[in-house]
């Protein structure tokens, strides 16, 4: 077994990417590869391996890199030792940032989402590269990247889906209301002139009905064909963000390498306070 770090991959697009820059990160720091574990996507009805379209370099592991299994008990330990499992396993503990992470030396295995820039900041440039596109945009996202080549636009992030439509991870997530969107807006009135919106949702029906004050914005309607991460690539090309509670978009602001631009987040992540979200949302955007 050659001595990698292993990062297994969970969830949609954007919680993918958090768990493959922080891998990427680590695995430059010590000079190790970095492998991806996707055996738990294989079980997932809704989710599957989504960073296919990206210019990454990592391989995906096979069963001769994983760690050995240990049942019940193994599972239930926090760091199982290295001579039992050939690996030593980390699970994150909860979602503030964790410096020790960066001091683990292979073989690791880390099971995490790991939503937090400070896994990955001092390699920012190496994981805006790796998360280029490697096909050309389709030729209506290729439209809307022309004229937002010629426009300072703001990218607006309205998620709706499953937040809206499953009642356990509405529970749990919560909407940014109507209310909050208009405060926002209001906040990047105030210092920038002029502004033009571009409104990316998986639902733009509602959007428009209840987004009144972006009456005049560009609408993109949502496309059906799997390049979730071309559309992200669109709102990266905006001079500035509005995101949602949403990894898609988090990383739709973040991809955007502009010093000067404006990010506005929503301070409320989740629907409970119980999530210690301080290491969410990089230093220099803003939570409204």
């Amino acid at each position: 077994m050659q001595k990698a770090y292993i990062t297994a991959l969970t969830g949609g697009l954007g919680n993918q990417m958090f768990q493959y820059a922080m891998g990427r990160a680590l695995a430059e720091r010590h000079g190790a590869p970095l492998l991806l574990d996707v055996r738990g996507l294989k079980h997932d009805a809704l989710r599957s391996y989504a960073l296919s379209q990206f210019r990454i370099t990592a391989e995906l592991a096979t069963e001769a890199d994983m760690p050995r299994e240990l049942g019940r008990i193994g599972r239930r330990l926090h760091r199982l030792p290295r001579w039992l499992t050939g690996q030593h396993r980390i699970v994150e503990k909860g979602f503030p940032f964790d410096p020790a992470i960066l001091d683990l030396r292979p073989s690791m295995h880390l099971a995490g989402n790991w939503q937090s820039e400070r896994y990955f900041a001092a390699h920012a440039d190496l994981i805006r590269r790796e998360f280029q596109l490697r096909d050309a945009l389709t030729p209506d996202r290729q439209a809307i990247a022309d004229m937002l080549a010629e426009r300072p636009m703001i990218s607006v992030h309205v998620r709706r889906g499953d937040y809206v439509s499953n009642a356990t991870a509405n529970a749990y997530h919560g909407t940014c209301e109507p209310q909050w969107y208009a405060a926002a807006q209001q906040q990047l009135g105030r210092i920038l002139p002029n502004p033009e919106y571009i409104v990316f949702s998986d639902d733009p029906d509602w959007a428009r009905a209840n987004l009144t004050s972006f009456s005049s914005a560009v609408f993109v309607e949502p496309k059906d064909d799997g390049h979730d991460e071309q559309d992200m690539h669109l709102m990266a090309l905006c001079h500035h963000h509005i995101i949602a509670n949403s990894s898609f978009s988090w990383w739709g602001a973040w991809l955007n390498p502009r010093a000067e631009k404006t990010v506005i987040a929503p301070r409320n992540w989740f629907r409970s306070a119980q999530h210690d979200t301080r290491d969410l949302i990089p230093a220099d955007w803003t939570r409204l």
